[in-house]
């Protein structure tokens, strides 16, 4: 395949995730707006907790669009897949921009919001893993941490678009405004992502492997298949998951919240600080996912999950001091360790499942995982900090998860040199 080809392959799996992410996360970094315009109360703690709520309703109905996006992708091919993914985020995203609120009906306001983050969380369920499903079966062998690692790179990019629109809004709007009107703009302009996405998608080539299966037949039931034959596979999928979740909506999506709620730093500062450190995680992350196309994915696994593992604690303890220095020097630390475990993930979990059952088995075991570890993070660490009032509780969970990870490590084997 030409550079040309590899290029279009890559900027096909990038946008997708770019548009959800982008869309599925400008909720979370609005998360304190929406919470007075759709569950408005007398406590500002409740109502946040309300919000997060819904937040995490999308990330409870990511297993079920794994299963079904999963069933597409390893059936019907994974190209056709992504067309439907892309569009199933779009459409809530833009009709969440045009929800009345509590104020004008009630009740119904809150009710039709959770309903379309039942649509957004069917969409994740399904983008992601089959977008590295499609970006990795058609890499070169020698490449494929780094071709993985593309899709990553896309989510990112769109969650960080989505703290940098946070931080424009909240910068440039009153408060009065953004409640009024303000939060609607971000998420209306996700609609011209979505059609950028669906073109360049519909001009892609179907995967070699995929249509391999195809002349082969059809394995007709890929999730009995996974559940039969495959369960440790499964179960390390969802385990190694469990820190994705935890490490990136902890660090990249509640964070500013962290930093307004209880550190009281403007939130569009805490916001452009958020954004600085996913920069550096975007610079980052096709670095080492190349370097692990050189030396294997255990050693940047052992080093990431012990550096969360020990330094977790002591990076949010530096963050407490609330000096904004500190807290970005803290915050870009996290990138850099982040780095090293979230360019890989991708590819390591494409490597451990067969191509017949590969797309269902990967989104499945993600997704089950990041609706348990990653939907619940801003719910979990803000009720943790409420009940210890220790702010360094949340970092905890961080370390606990990681330590799990770092052990489970030692029991998989090297992949980089597998076939697909």
């Amino acid at each position: 395949m030409q550079e040309k080809s590899y290029f279009k392959i890559a900027l096909s799996g990038m946008v997708g995730n770019i548009l959800e992410w982008y869309d599925f996360t400008l909720y979370g970094y609005l998360a304190a707006i929406l919470a007075q315009v759709f569950f408005p109360s007398e406590d500002p703690i409740a109502s946040l907790l309300a919000s997060f709520g819904a937040f995490a309703v999308g990330f409870f109905f990511r297993p079920l669009g794994s299963v079904l996006f999963g069933y597409i992708g390893d059936k019907y091919g994974r190209k056709k897949a992504l067309v439907i993914s892309i569009m199933l985020m779009a459409f809530p995203t833009f009709l969440i921009g045009l929800l009345p609120t509590y104020q004008q009906i009630g009740i119904l306001a809150p009710i039709l919001l959770i309903i379309l983050r039942i649509f957004q969380g069917l969409s994740t369920g399904g983008e992601y893993t089959t977008s590295v499903s499609f970006v990795v079966e058609h890499a070169p062998q020698n490449r494929r941490g780094f071709f993985g690692s593309i899709n990553l790179l896309g989510a990112v990019i769109g969650i960080m678009f989505g703290s940098l629109m946070g931080a424009i809004l909240t910068f440039t709007m009153s408060k009065e405004s953004l409640i009024d009107w303000g939060w609607r703009v971000g998420f209306l302009l996700g609609i011209v992502l979505a059609f950028v996405g669906v073109y360049i998608r519909r001009k892609t080539e179907e995967t070699p492997i995929f249509l391999e299966i195809q002349q082969n037949g059809h394995n007709h039931n890929p999730l009995l298949k996974t559940v039969k034959e495959h369960y440790k596979e499964l179960l390390i999928a969802v385990i190694f998951s469990s820190l994705q979740g935890v490490a990136f909506f902890l660090l990249f999506v509640y964070m500013p919240t962290f930093y307004s709620k209880f550190l009281n730093i403007p939130m569009s500062t805490a916001l452009f600080i958020n954004t600085f450190a996913m920069v550096v995680l975007i610079i980052l992350i096709p670095v080492m996912a190349s370097i692990s196309d050189k030396i294997g994915r255990k050693p940047l696994l052992y080093i990431s999950t012990f550096l969360y593992t020990v330094l977790s604690p002591v990076l949010f303890y530096l963050m407490k001091s609330a000096d904004i220095n500190v807290i970005l020097l803290s915050h870009v630390a996290f990138a850099v360790i982040s780095s090293l475990f979230m360019s890989i993930l991708p590819t390591v979990l494409i490597e451990i499942f067969p191509s017949d059952v590969r797309n269902t088995a990967f989104s499945v075991g993600y997704n089950i995982s990041l609706g348990i570890f990653g939907g619940t993070v801003p719910i979990v660490a803000t009720y943790m900090i409420k009940s210890t009032a220790n702010l360094i509780s949340p970092s905890l969970y961080l370390s606990v998860v990681a330590s799990v990870v770092l052990i489970t490590t030692f029991f998989i084997k090297e992949s980089y040199k597998n076939k697909l």
